[in-house]
């Protein structure tokens, strides 16, 4: 109950502070020391400087949340005033008494001590030197000063513990959460060592099998068919155990996907209509043969134009073309796209990505194949990107 009160105060903290403040100002306008003319007028008048006082006193309070220790400073100055010009004590210089409190409420306890001794000084200038009530008066006043003030303390003592608590508990979830995620990379890290074990001793199986069918074909064909056969069905099961444990890595909550080719070189030109399409002059250059190449290089060579032309789409600016050159050697394959754009003056310039995650792929799947890549600005205007990749042997990528 309290909790929703206090948060509706901080919502709306000038109607939560008009309430704290009406009954004080009841009780001042109830307490006000009227003057009369004459035995029997009717007309009667609140005594001199008591009612602009009281409204100096009580219309600071109104901010007392947001500028704790301006008000207090404001209603201890003004209560020094009137004491200073001999106007007597009022119920409205309790105001100093509700400033302490919200500064001991919402400051540290440095600040809190000050306010403290300010009011207690307040409390001894008006016992002892405007009523005159000796020093019984004066503790009397002590101790509903000191009450105020040790409320205030242990009001901002609680309230620190529950912030504490608050920010202790979304620190734990927060722990928790990490943790989880934590756990389930180390998952998925686990499950593709698997994958990695299963398909290596599948793919293990299928070598030998077919080098045993490629021995015994001519000598024992019934043989050889059996080691067809067991190469058929290790490979329908390497097949099978990785598509579910893929499964399982894939993120979760996303559409199923559906199984299809990977492009690779064949799709080059496909990929250059779509892009011409789109209102960039693309030339392709290819020479040489392309022998056997992998298929994942040659997905690799396939994402890399695809990178290389969606930056000069991106940032080549109007007017732009773009050159695509693959030369097929005997050994490697060198891939190099360039354009005549902005360059240097586009901003991600070849990043692809905001903040170069683009080259960072290229880089990435180059690596992976042992080549090398280099990508920057052109000299005369313009960016390039250069890719060199080795031909694998696919014979003794499948061995391995």
């Amino acid at each position: 109950m309290f909790g929703g009160l206090r948060a509706w105060g901080e919502r709306h903290p000038m109607v939560y502070d008009f309430i704290w403040v009406a009954p004080l100002a009841f009780f001042c306008y109830m307490s006000a020391p009227v003057r009369i003319f004459t035995p029997g007028a009717e007309q009667t008048f609140v005594a001199d400087g008591y009612l602009p006082m009281t409204i100096a006193l009580l219309l600071p309070l109104f901010w007392r949340r947001r500028w704790p220790r301006i008000v207090f400073a404001v209603v201890a100055t003004l209560s020094f005033g009137q004491w200073a010009v001999g106007l007597a004590a009022m119920p409205a210089n309790a105001s100093v008494l509700i400033a302490m409190y919200t500064v001991a409420v919402r400051h540290t306890p440095r600040w809190a001590v000050a306010t403290g001794v300010v009011a207690e000084v307040g409390v001894w200038l008006a016992m002892g030197g405007w009523d005159d009530r000796g020093v019984t008066a004066f503790a009397s006043g002590s101790v509903f000063v000191v009450a105020i003030w040790l409320a205030g303390i242990y009001a901002n003592t609680r309230r620190r513990y529950l912030e504490g608590l608050e920010e202790r508990a979304e620190r734990a979830e927060r722990e928790r959460d990490q943790q989880a995620i934590i756990a389930a990379a180390a998952e998925r890290a686990r499950i593709a060592r698997e994958l990695h074990d299963v398909v290596a001793h599948n793919v293990s199986v299928i070598v030998v099998q077919a080098d045993g069918a490629a021995y015994t074909l001519d000598g024992d064909p019934e043989q050889a068919r059996r080691a067809m056969q067991t190469i058929s069905a290790t490979a329908r099961q390497a097949l099978a155990e990785m598509r579910r444990l893929v499964g399982v890595l894939r993120q979760d909550g996303g559409p199923p996907e559906e199984y299809a080719p990977q492009p690779g070189l064949g799709q080059i030109d496909e990929l250059i209509t779509q892009v011409r399409a789109s209102g960039l002059p693309v030339k392709l250059h290819m020479s040489g043969e392309p022998g056997a190449v992998p298929a994942g290089e040659q997905l690799a060579i396939y994402r890399i134009v695809q990178e290389a032309l969606t930056n000069t789409l991106k940032h080549g600016g109007p007017g732009a073309g773009a050159t695509v050159e693959i030369r097929y050697g005997p050994a490697e394959i060198t891939l190099v796209v360039s354009d005549d754009g902005r360059g240097a003056g586009a901003p991600h310039a070849g990043g692809g990505n905001a903040g170069g995650h683009g080259l960072v792929g290229m880089r990435e799947r180059v690596t992976m194949y042992g080549g090398r890549v280099t990508a920057g600005p052109r000299p005369g205007g313009g960016f390039h990107v250069h890719v060199t990749l080795p031909v694998a042997d696919t014979a003794t990528a499948g061995a391995a």
